[in-house]
């Protein structure tokens, strides 16, 4: 349980600065969701591929849960490949406690990417 708090409170630190304008809620749902997916996935299928996929899944649905409408697609795509990519890459480096920490920055960061609103500039 100490292990899991520690997790959300980084990931809520960094997914707050990871992004602007309409991509915060987003970075904050894919990456507590790719965080508790991580453990859960990892408690529940054991080792990094049960602990990706719950990542990716878990940040998916809080991407999407957070995001404002019209960027919803986007927000849970990139939330879901960010945090399962993270929590690969984070078992390589840390074990389980770093697989959780890196969904949960892959999540903030592919959903604050995937939520941010693109701004198209219209030559007259």
């Amino acid at each position: 349980m100490r292990k899991t708090f520690s997790v959300l409170t980084l990931s809520l630190l960094f997914a707050q600065g990871a992004m602007a304008e309409g991509g915060t809620q987003a970075a904050v749902g894919g990456g507590v969701g790719g965080a508790l997916g991580s453990v859960v996935g990892q408690q529940m299928g054991g080792g990094a591929g049960g602990a990706a996929i719950g990542a990716g899944l878990g940040a998916a649905a809080g991407g999407a849960m957070t995001a404002k409408h019209g960027q919803k697609t986007e927000a849970a795509v990139g939330s879901g490949l960010g945090a399962a990519g993270g929590s690969l890459l984070g078992n390589q480096l840390g074990g389980s406690t770093g697989a959780a920490v890196g969904a949960g920055l892959g999540g903030a960061l592919g959903g604050a990417i995937g939520g941010h609103k693109k701004h198209h500039h219209h030559k007259d």
